[in-house]
């Protein structure tokens, strides 16, 4: 009796050790979104719970690789850094880092364009989803030369259905939530419900991709108007001016830009009528590291002055995070729903790693806030994910390196020694 209580012990302590794995944590999963999903809804805090932190041994065990490789410590710099960073989200019997690489692009038209703060109207969106399927598009055929396949998903385009239901490269995939979102300017532009179903659209495609082998996501988007509402999220989350989180967007004429600063500055006067707790005080309180997440907060946010491609870009960082994959932000608007998502979920900042800083002043101001410096300034402005698409090279060169090149032991040379982290230690 004694023996088989023991066993049950050693067993369930077993079990409880698997949860802190990434096997735990695929398990859990399993039992979040498999065949129990079709009783019942699985929530988006159901998911967030599972969200474990990268491990560190396996970031240690591969800085001590890079660092026995014939070349000066730390020498690649970011590429070092953020392929460490990737070993401890993948693991390190994971092979050819970074893996297979997907871009999805999230397509949404935004009906603050009423107010004539684009040049273009929403049929570009649907034009330009549907050159991303045909290759025809800049990030369609950028992707093409790196190696990257592209997944353009209608998750709120003002049109009929038009994609198809399960994920192929370059094909337009179908996740639409609603037809567009509402004018911000003067009302929601999105529901709760809305809102929660296309961040959860986001976090479920991260799983989907991971399914068919990528290991590592590319976060863009397609949708007139939308530096618009990202600019107001912007002004709201950190307390950056109008005038200097509103850009051009695509090329505003300066009457243009004048006007899209004052729907800007309407928009967030709304939502701080609307939700009077929600003062500007509270948004610089959630940024310090000791305040706990505020996902409700952040969704209301998101709901009143976001639209439907950032709450799919904000749900795929934050599947990043829950099905243990890396993923890129790209420019302004990618960003963005970035920060959205490390104020929903702190934990899954160390999954996010930075393409390229975008020309635009709200990007900027959106890394700043996350306390990420970029290692591309390219002087882009673009979005699609292109900024994203070019980084994928650089890493794998890194991991190329990572993988290839001899030992200093294999060489017979004397190692470099790591004085920096030689006074780390003594200190």
């Amino acid at each position: 009796m004694e023996r088989q209580q023991s066993e049950k012990k050693w067993e369930t302590g077993r079990e409880n050790r698997k949860e802190n794995t990434e096997e735990g944590t695929k398990k859990t999963l399993e039992k979040v979104s498999g065949a129990d999903s079709k009783k019942k809804k699985v929530s988006l805090e159901d998911y967030l719970a599972q969200i474990r932190p990268a491990d560190p041994a396996a970031m240690a065990q591969a800085k001590r690789r890079f660092d026995s490789i014939a070349k000066p410590i730390g020498s690649l710099g970011v590429l070092e850094r953020d392929l460490i960073r990737m070993r401890g989200i993948r693991g390190m019997e994971e092979k050819n880092l970074p893996g297979k690489a997907a871009l999805a692009i999230m397509c949404a038209d935004h009906g603050v364009v009423a107010e004539g703060v684009t040049q273009t109207g929403q049929e570009v969106t649907r034009i330009v989803a549907e050159n991303f399927a045909s290759g025809q598009a800049c990030a369609s055929i950028m992707c093409r030369e790196a190696g990257i396949d592209v997944f353009p998903v209608d998750i709120g385009m003002n049109c009929g259905r038009i994609g198809n239901p399960e994920p192929r490269p370059f094909s337009l995939l179908d996740r639409k939530v609603a037809s567009g979102s509402k004018n911000l300017f003067r009302e929601s532009a999105m529901t709760m419900e809305e809102c929660k179903e296309a961040v959860l659209c986001g976090l479920r495609l991260a799983g989907e991709l991971k399914e068919m082998g990528y290991g590592i996501l590319l976060a863009g988007e397609m949708g007139i108007g939308n530096t618009t509402p990202t600019s107001a999220m912007i002004h709201v989350l950190t307390g950056l001016s109008i005038t200097s989180c509103v850009g051009r967007g695509a090329g505003l004429s300066d009457e243009g830009l004048e006007r899209k600063r004052k729907v800007v500055s309407g928009a967030a006067e709304r939502f701080f009528l609307a939700h009077p707790s929600l003062t500007p005080d509270f948004w610089k309180r959630l940024s310090k590291p000791e305040t706990g997440p505020e996902p409700e907060a952040v969704l209301t946010l998101l709901s009143e002055l976001g639209g439907f491609d950032l709450a799919g870009m904000a749900g795929l960082f934050l599947g990043g995070a829950v099905y243990r994959l890396p993923v890129v932000i790209d420019g302004c608007i990618s960003a963005a729903a970035a920060l959205l998502a490390v104020r929903m979920a702190p934990a899954a900042k160390q999954f996010l790693f930075v393409s390229h800083v975008s020309a635009e002043p709200a990007g900027q101001a959106a890394l700043s806030a996350l306390e990420l410096s970029a290692p591309l300034d390219l002087q882009m402005h673009l979005g699609e994910g292109t900024g994203a698409a070019l980084f994928i090279p650089l890493l794998r060169m890194g991991a190329a390196v990572y993988d290839q090149m001899e030992t200093f032991e294999e060489i017979q040379v004397t190692p470099y020694v790591d004085y920096e982290a030689d006074k780390e230690n003594r200190s």
